[in-house]
């Protein structure tokens, strides 16, 4: 999936493949490149270091975490009873000053979700640098997942069910 200049999202390539390792990863892109595809400004997706670096070697574009992706990996460190608060929490830092508040409120609680949530700002964040018409729809790759999830094949949704271009 991709987001245009006028903030509507466009399929820019479906595919499949066996491996989310980084050959797959460059073949698909550089198929995408191939059919002139030009302007990429931000690649969003979950952690895959494959993927990381076919962006590199293909797009000179930046990377964004998947905000549903991180939560999901968030809420891992949280206890049973913590999984409201922690979502809450996270869900509502939406700038860098927000971020910064719920990872020191974090420290004394959950160590641990908090040295998380200071190596992920960077990466979670990088759709505030974008113009704020076009936010909602490039901070997470959530709808790409959706419409997978409703295909009865693996696919790729210009990459993978969980990543937007």
């Amino acid at each position: 999936m991709g987001v245009n200049t006028d903030g509507k999202r466009e399929v820019l390539g479906m595919t499949t493949g066996h491996s989310e390792a980084e050959p797959f990863w460059v073949e698909f892109l550089r198929s995408l490149a191939g059919r002139c595809l030009r302007g990429v400004k931000l690649i969003i997706s979950d952690a895959h270091e494959g993927l990381k670096a076919a962006i590199c070697k293909i797009f000179s574009a930046t990377w964004q975490r998947c905000r549903v992706h991180f939560m999901r990996n968030a809420l891992a460190y949280a206890g049973k009873t913590q999984k409201r608060v922690v979502s809450a929490w996270v869900g509502t830092a939406n700038a860098h000053k927000q971020w910064r508040n719920v990872a020191d409120q974090m420290l004394p609680r959950v160590p641990k979700l908090a040295a998380l949530l200071d190596e992920a700002e960077a990466d979670v964040l990088a759709y505030m640098d974008f113009p704020a018409q076009h936010r909602a729809k490039i901070h997470s790759t959530r709808s790409s997942a959706s419409m997978a999830r409703s295909s009865a094949a693996p696919m790729s949704l210009a990459s993978s069910p969980t990543t937007r271009l």
